[in-house]
This record gives structure tokens, C-alpha cells and sequence, in this order.
């Protein structure tokens, strides 16, 4: 009876942590500027992600706001070029649609979104694209890659070739950061 007990228990408590999303809290820093990012993760609809700069200045307040999905994990790196941290919070959404929630530090004295770009906005970079993103951060350089699917709608499966864009980091219209794709690239995936 006891060991039945202790079995049940197990594989109870397995499903029940499997079902469940821990909180993500972590810190990301270049020297001793950064980030710490929290999110409670507990509802795909809707959690709470939280911002605080490290080694920023007095002026720099924690930033707090609703998210619609989960963050994944957080990556920093230099995507800018100005000598000061900024971050890409990697979020998965209801719909398994992967996004990201970009931050700048300007100067390590205030928090600046950066803009990334809908790709359906773009006719030829979207062209066969129906979503099943992946990125890369890599030495200030976003990498995004997804497979390339026939213009037909009723084919649900992907044909055997992708498409890898680079996005760098670039200053807008009145100081606004965006992220604009300077190369991309087809390819098979055999």
C-alpha cells in the first residue's frame, strides 16, 4: 500500500510540475551595468514582467507591465554600438508564436525600447512565412530563422528550405532604436 502511495505521488507531482511554468528570474550584466528580469510566468494569457537596471544611475526605475505569454529566457549583448548594455527578452505567446521585448540602456542613465519589425509588413522577406520562428543573438547581430512554406494555404507542411535573417541594431526618426534587416538568405534544410 505504501509503495502504491509513493507511486502515485510521484507521478502526480511529475504531471502537476510539468503543467506548470516556473518563474524566470534572472540577471544579465556587461561589467557592472545590466539587468535583472523577472516574470511570474504563472498564465500564458498574462503575467506581470518586471525590468530593473544594475549599475545604472539614481534616475533609472525598475519597469513593470503586463505581458501577454511567457518569457523564455533573456539574452544581453551591445546591439547598438554605444559602449552601453541593452537586452532581448525572448516571450512565447498563447499561440506558440514566439516574440521578443527589446530594452536599450541609454548612456546607463534611462531604459529605451527598441522596435522590432512585423515581418508581414515586408512582402519579400515574408514570403513563405508562416511562423515557427527561431532567433540568435550573436556578437550584436539578431539572427532569425523559420521555414520557408509553398504559396498554396492548404499545404501545412513546409517545404525543405528556410530563410535566415539579420537584423543590426540602427537609430530611427528622432533617436527611436529599430532593428532592420541588412542580409538574409535561403537555404535547404537537407
Amino acid at each position: 500500500m505504501y509503495k502504491l502511495f509513493l507511486i502515485s505521488f510521484l507521478v502526480l507531482s511529475v504531471f502537476a510540475h510539468s503543467q506548470k511554468m516556473n518563474k524566470y528570474d534572472s540577471t544579465l550584466k556587461i561589467g557592472k551595468a545590466g539587468f535583472r528580469v523577472t516574470c511570474t510566468n504563472r498564465n500564458i494569457e498574462r503575467n506581470v514582467l518586471s525590468i530593473k537596471p544594475i549599475g545604472f544611475s539614481n534616475e533609472a526605475r525598475e519597469v513593470s507591465l503586463e505581458l501577454k505569454g511567457r518569457v523564455m529566457t533573456a539574452e544581453i549583448d551591445d546591439l547598438n554600438q554605444d559602449n552601453f548594455p541593452d537586452m532581448i527578452i525572448f516571450v512565447i505567446e498563447a499561440t506558440g508564436k514566439k516574440t521578443l521585448f527589446c530594452i536599450s540602456s541609454r548612456n546607463n542613465e534611462s531604459l529605451q525600447p527598441i522596435y522590432f519589425p512585423d515581418i508581414t509588413n515586408d512582402m519579400a522577406l515574408s514570403k513563405g512565412y508562416r511562423g515557427l520562428d527561431e532567433y540568435e543573438l550573436l556578437q550584436g547581430v539578431l539572427f532569425r530563422q523559420f521555414p520557408i512554406f509553398d504559396a498554396d494555404t492548404t499545404i501545412k507542411i513546409p517545404t525543405k528550405r528556410a530563410r535566415r535573417i539579420m537584423y543590426k541594431v540602427e537609430t530611427g526618426d528622432r533617436g527611436m532604436l529599430n532593428f532592420k534587416a541588412f542580409k538574409n538568405f535561403e537555404y535547404n534544410l537537407d
